[in-house]
């Protein structure tokens, strides 16, 4: 039983009910591929009520902490961290991190007095979600992987609702919590129609050559950069343009080893902050696997090769990445695999047309554009059965 000393009387209206408003927290982050569909809920819900007031919890150190502001909200940081696999001493401190987060998020909760809770992923989704469980806060799971987390297995039991991407999910959550809503997705960046002109113009490439995209994500991957190190001359030589996002990690040292004007069909860069230019100039893409970069692949329709990333708990880039492969709408290359096939896998792709179009009326069969609409008006529903 609930202990209703922790919840708000019912008969009370919140400051915010007059004007319509919720009050809402959404916790999480670590990457961009939580950060940007945590904000896109936000968005949507402020589309849907303008008056709804929305907290953002991170995790110290973490990228949201900069994302987030930069969005427009407010964002309160956990020191907490994951578990380090291999590093016994950084493990030490985790569980004193883990009950100071827990009772922070509590103070979170009793100050905020949120209506209810959006967990996305990362660190500081679970202390937050306990506390709310704890504060007799109902809370909404959005679980982006094909295959879900030890927490969020954890923490599935007691949410009022999970939001999933993949199918088959019922193996890790009640089958009567489960809703189907794909990943909230950048909208700004999937919106290519008619830009293909405009972005050739962008990375100065020509209209008349093919053009690979390769992304690694905001902090880039050590494989595809090494991949395409080894293979940049042979795609060159192919009359293939490149257009490389090689993450803050690896800039500096590959422009040091190619300078930064190698090749005029080489466009080289830390970070693409116009996505939807760089999907629009590209014939084909090579990618991780991450569960919002494949929402986005999805959206825009193209072909697509996946190089998952093995560093990631429970191996779900793979997972996520098979899940295309089964449905025939990505062409898969392991990450051990990478550096010796990658490159020559990409120019047999361009070579055949049958195949792009495969992949990319079956890539875009997957797609489910309006998540965080669907996701936003489910949390306003559980506010108001609540």
């Amino acid at each position: 039983m609930k202990d209703k000393s922790n919840m708000k009387d019912a008969t009370q209206k919140h400051p915010l009910q007059g004007a319509g408003g919720a009050r809402i927290i959404i916790s999480g982050g670590g990457t961009g591929g939580h950060i940007f569909p945590a904000i896109s809920i936000a968005n949507a819900l402020k589309n849907i009520d303008p008056n709804t007031e929305i907290l953002f919890v991170g995790a110290n150190g973490r990228m949201e902490m900069d994302k987030v502001p930069a969005a427009g909200y407010k964002i309160i940081g956990l020191d907490i961290q994951g578990i380090q696999r291999g590093s016994i001493v950084k493990n030490l401190m985790f569980p004193v991190k883990l009950a100071n987060s827990v009772r922070k998020a509590i103070k979170i909760i009793k100050d905020f007095k949120p209506d209810a809770a959006v967990g996305v992923g990362g660190y500081a989704s679970g202390p937050l979600l306990y506390a709310a469980s704890l504060k007799g806060i109902p809370y909404l799971i959005q679980e982006q992987n094909s295959y879900a987390g030890i927490t969020n297995k954890w923490l599935g039991k007691h949410a009022k609702k999970i939001c999933v991407a993949f199918d088959g999910m019922e193996k890790f959550f009640p089958a009567d919590k489960i809703i189907k809503t794909g990943n909230p997705i950048r909208k700004d960046a999937v919106n290519i129609a008619g830009k293909h002109m405009q972005a050739l113009e962008l990375y100065h490439l020509s209209a008349f050559k093919k053009t690979i995209l390769i992304t690694g994500g905001s902090l880039g991957a050590r494989t595809l950069n090494n991949s395409i190190m080894n293979g940049i001359d042979k795609l060159l030589a192919a009359d293939v343009q490149v257009i490389w996002q090689t993450g803050k990690f690896y800039y500096k040292s590959i422009i040091e080893k190619l300078g930064e004007s190698y090749h005029p069909d080489l466009q080289i860069r830390e970070f693409l902050t116009r996505m939807d230019l760089a999907y629009a100039a590209a014939d084909i893409i090579i990618s991780r696997a991450g569960a919002g970069t494949i929402a986005e692949l999805c959206a825009i329709k193209k072909p697509v090769i996946l190089v998952p990333s093995p560093n990631v708990a429970e191996d779900h880039q793979t997972k996520n990445a098979l899940a295309l492969v089964h449905e025939n709408a990505a062409v898969f290359v392991a990450d051990r695999d990478a550096e010796a096939k990658l490159v020559d896998r990409a120019l047999e792709l361009l070579e055949d047309r049958d195949l792009q179009k495969k992949l990319s009326n079956n890539i875009g069969k997957m797609a489910m554009p309006n998540a965080d609409e669907v996701i936003a008006k489910e949390l306003i529903q559980i506010i108001s059965n609540n």
